[in-house]
């Protein structure tokens, strides 16, 4: 085990990064590291979501590391003293908005589980040290295991102005997915209505109106004969969306065992959202935030050699 030194900003600074050099559980691993702490002390880390392998928070005890894979471990001192973000890193801030890149792993909002650890709760906690009058509201979500760029109002009124002008202010959404099989077409484009069971479950209808007009654009940016990775356009925001059309087309989002996944070696789900541009809800001026492409996704889909 290598450990790699990086004080460049103030999240590595306040973490300690490992490269991993062989095959071993994630648990094991962490108790070699921090072997001044005891068992009890590792295990509440990762299950406060303190530990990240590559791109994604990893809380399974037994999760299985592969050679080459980065560990970062975010200090308990630096999580409490620093009231650091945990999963998460601002890419922007001002006066009305602030824009988040979320790692997978990390819920966007609270449910009946979990209230505390997730981006809106954060959020929340840090606008309150400027001022415990101010306040985080969620414009819009992305699923627990899906990473990449979102956004949060800072008044009631910018987000009613977000939600309500969200299809004219929006200029550009767009993710990349990794899916399983080779797509076939280098270029594609599928619209459907989408409805939802009583299980939660949604999916598709081609039968006009009947449920949500969904439209999604996609293209291939690299593949093998394993794995395609895409970058998809939405042209509409349904729940799930892309995840019940890339299912629609026979090539499901790995790891997305709900909607037809039979693989997940990434070990989170292959949904990123790269780039949302929108014009601010205030001064009208255009922004632009990207989200770099995970490195699984990418090494994933690369075109394997003879």
């Amino acid at each position: 085990m290598s450990k790699k030194h990086n004080t460049r900003n103030k999240k590595q600074a306040n973490s300690l990064i490992y490269t991993v050099r062989e095959q071993q559980e994630l648990l094991p691993f962490l108790r070699e590291a921090m072997s001044n702490r005891s068992r009890n002390s590792v295990k509440s880390i990762l299950t406060r979501g303190q530990v990240t392998v590559d791109d994604h928070i990893e809380t399974k005890h037994n999760y299985s590391l592969q050679a080459g894979q980065t560990v970062t471990i975010l200090k308990n001192k630096a999580a409490v003293k620093e009231n650091a973000l945990i999963g998460m890193s601002i890419l922007y801030e001002d006066d009305d908005i602030i824009v988040i890149n979320k790692e997978a792993g990390l819920l966007s909002i609270a449910t009946e589980k979990e209230k505390r650890q997730t981006a809106h709760h954060q959020l929340m906690e840090y606008v309150r040290l400027e001022n415990p009058q101010n306040r985080i509201f969620v414009v819009h979500r992305l699923d627990k295991d899906t990473s990449g760029v979102m956004m949060f109002a800072k008044s009631e009124q910018v987000k009613r102005t977000l939600q309500n002008n969200w299809k004219t202010i929006v200029k550009k959404r767009s993710y990349a997915a990794l899916v399983e099989g080779k797509v076939a077409k280098e270029k594609g484009y599928i619209s459907s209505w989408l409805r939802e069971s009583k299980t939660h479950l949604v999916y598709s209808s081609q039968t006009k109106n009947d449920g949500l007009h969904a439209v999604t654009r996609y293209k291939v940016i690299q593949s093998n004969q394993d794995y395609s990775l895409l970058e998809v356009q939405l042209e509409t925001g349904r729940k799930n969306q892309i995840r019940v059309h890339m299912q629609d087309l026979g090539y499901p989002v790995v790891g997305d065992k709900k909607y037809g996944s039979k693989t997940n070696e990434i070990g989170r789900l292959g949904l990123h959202a790269k780039v949302l541009s929108f014009n601010h809800p205030t001064t009208e001026q255009l922004l632009l935030f990207k989200a770099d492409v995970p490195k699984s996704f990418l090494t994933k889909s690369k075109l394997e050699k003879n």
